[in-house]
C-alpha cells in the first residue's frame, strides 16, 4: 500500500526534541557521543536456557499490561489506543522474546531507555514510542531520500517481473532486480525456517510492488484519498524497492486493509513475527504502521 505515515521527520517540541536528537544521530550514522554507562541494575539479564520472563518488576509489568492496549498514541497521524500492533517490533528493538506484559520485558525496556538517554521507567510511554519510531524511520532510505524531494521512479524497462507463483492472484508486478532476488532468498528462508509459512503457500506472496507515479495519482484521485492513511502522493512503491506481502488477513477484512483489527491480526501471526526477527538478514525493513509493507535497503531509492 502507499505510504503517508512515517515518511517525514517529526518536529518535536520542548524536552522531547532534545531527548531524541541523539537517537537520530545514532540511527543514521556514528554517534556523536558515547552512551552513558548502564547502571548495574539495568544491565541485560543473562537468562540460562532462554529468557526467564518473570524476572523484573511486577508493578512495572502491570503498567505495561494496561498501556499495551490503552496508551493514547498519535504518531502516524491517526489516533490509536495502545501499542499492541507494534509489540513485536518493540520486543525486537529491545532484544527480548518476552511478552509485553512480563517483568522481563519491562526490565529490558528500561535498559533500552537508559541506553538511549531516556528515563529508565521500564514503561512504554509516548516519548519512548516516538524515540523508537525515529529509529525505525531512519532505517528506511526512502525517508531520508524524501527529505530532498520525492524520488524519481526507475526506468520501468529495467525492472524484473515478479514470478506468478510469488504474486497474489498471479498479478503482473515488477521490482528492481536486486530487491526481487533478495525477496526470493528471504522467501526460501522463511519456508525453510517457519512451519507456518511452509504450510501455507499463500503467505509472503507479493500483492503490491512497483507503482508508477501516474498509477498512484490515478488511484488516489479515483478513491478521493491522496494524502491519507492508505494513499500518499509520494509513495515508496514508486522506487521499485517496496513491496506489500500477504502475511495473513483478518476474517472479514480485505488484504492490505488499514483497519486496526486487520493490522493487529497480522501482527499476531507467525509470518509477520518471522519477518520482524529475520527480514533484516536480507536487507528489508518494515514501515511499522503497515505490517505488510517492507522496503529493501540494498539500493538507493
Amino acid at each position: 500500500m502507499s505510504k503517508s505515515r512515517g515518511k517525514h521527520w517529526f518536529l518535536l517540541a520542548g524536552s522531547a526534541a532534545s531527548s531524541l536528537a541523539a537517537l537520530i544521530l545514532s540511527a543514521c550514522g556514528p554517534a556523536g557521543r558515547q552512551a552513558p554507562r548502564m547502571a548495574a541494575s539495568l544491565a541485560p539479564v543473562a537468562r540460562a536456557g532462554g529468557e526467564n520472563c518473570v524476572l523484573g518488576s511486577v508493578p512495572t509489568a502491570l503498567r505495561n499490561s494496561q498501556s499495551v492496549r490503552g496508551l493514547p498514541l498519535d504518531v502516524f497521524h491517526r489516533p490509536e489506543a495502545g501499542w499492541e500492533i507494534y509489540a513485536p517490533l518493540v520486543a525486537h528493538e529491545i532484544g527480548t522474546a518476552c511478552d509485553a506484559a512480563s517483568p522481563a520485558f519491562a526490565h529490558d525496556l528500561a535498559a533500552w531507555q537508559f541506553t538511549h538517554g531516556l528515563a529508565p521507567s521500564g514503561v512504554m510511554d509516548p516519548v519512548t514510542f516516538m524515540a523508537m519510531k525515529v529509529i525505525w524511520d531512519a532505517r528506511r532510505p526512502f525517508v531520508a531520500a524524501s527529505l530532498k524531494g520525492c524520488p524519481n521512479p526507475p526506468d520501468q524497462s529495467r525492472l524484473a517481473l515478479v514470478p506468478g507463483t510469488q504474486s497474489y492472484g498471479g498479478k503482473t508486478m515488477f521490482l528492481r532486480p536486486g530487491a526481487l532476488a533478495a525477496y526470493e532468498r528471504m522467501l526460501a528462508a522463511a519456508r525453510a525456517e517457519s512451519p507456518a509459512v511452509r504450510a501455507d503457500p499463500r503467505l509472503m506472496r507479493v500483492f503490491s510492488a512497483f507503482r508508477s507515479p501516474a498509477d498512484d495519482d490515478a488511484r488516489c484521485l479515483a478513491e478521493g484519498n491522496c494524502q491519507g492513511v492508505v494513499r500518499a502522493n509520494c509513495s515508496a512503491h514508486r522506487t521499485g524497492l517496496a513491496m506489500d506481502l500477504d502475511l495473513g488477513t483478518a476474517p472479514g477484512s480485505a488484504i492490505g486493509s488499514a483497519d486496526d483489527a486487520n493490522r493487529l491480526f497480522i501482527s499476531r501471526g507467525p509470518a509477520y513475527r518471522w519477518m520482524v526477527a529475520n527480514a533484516g538478514r536480507f536487507g528489508f525493513v518494515n514501515y511499522p504502521f503497515e505490517p505488510w509493507h517492507w522496503e529493501w535497503t540494498g539500493e538507493a531509492p
